[in-house]
């Protein structure tokens, strides 16, 4: 392979994980005003409180984690990184990281009120929120701000192993917000599912603004 498809070959990866996983998103939003996944999600909502009955202090502990994909986290994460950004003088960066959160924050918020989602009984849930429900933001959210600030720190790393960690350590941090979200019962398991898909490709679009700016 020449040097020359050897670049471009990750931002074509880039490009068509964003539109698979934006694809799999919408498909799951239709599945769920179609009623298809209701049985899965009342299967899980069930496991969850039985679980949490069984074991008060998973509660505390899936709270605390559902904290690392809350507003005030995930703007504070994202200003301090802008801010190291900006520091560096890598301007196009930071303002690309800052638009994919804030373009993020109203994607969500948008298809929250398209899909108008119920929330799962209150009366089933760990703590009560108000809201439409699919997609989880809490999960939409999370993968949007640890996986592109992990992709573009794995990016100054050379070391294939590091790569490989910083962006594992960055999944898991997302991967732990949506499940705590479901295990709480304040969202439906597909809520999480499909927050994880709509972050994986605003992540990814995000990361390919960037390789697009270095370019």
């Amino acid at each position: 392979m020449t040097p020359g498809r050897r670049a471009w070959l990750p931002m074509a990866l880039l490009a068509g994980g964003a539109l698979l996983m934006g694809a799999l998103f919408l498909h799951l939003g239709s599945e769920i005003a179609e009623g298809e996944t209701r049985r899965f999600d009342v299967f899980v909502l069930d496991a969850g409180r039985a679980l949490r009955a069984a074991h008060p202090w998973i509660a505390d502990v899936m709270r605390d984690l559902s904290g690392l994909g809350s507003s005030v986290t995930l703007a504070l994460v994202t200003l301090a990184a802008c801010g190291y950004l900006a520091v560096t003088r890598s301007w196009a960066t930071a303002a690309i990281v800052a638009a994919a959160a804030v373009s993020g924050a109203v994607a969500v918020a948008l298809f929250k009120a398209g899909f108008a989602r119920a929330r799962p009984d209150s009366q089933l849930a760990q703590i009560v929120v108000d809201g439409a429900s699919y997609p989880s933001g809490h999960s939409s959210m999370a993968a949007v701000v640890y996986l592109t600030l992990g992709a573009l720190i794995a990016r100054m790393r050379e070391r294939r192993v590091e790569k490989v960690y910083i962006l594992g350590a960055a999944g898991t941090l997302a991967f732990l917000v949506g499940v705590s979200r479901a295990a709480m019962g304040v969202h439906w398991a597909t809520d999480v599912a499909g927050g994880w898909a709509l972050g994986i490709a605003w992540a990814a679009a995000c990361i390919f603004a960037v390789r697009w700016a270095d370019r």
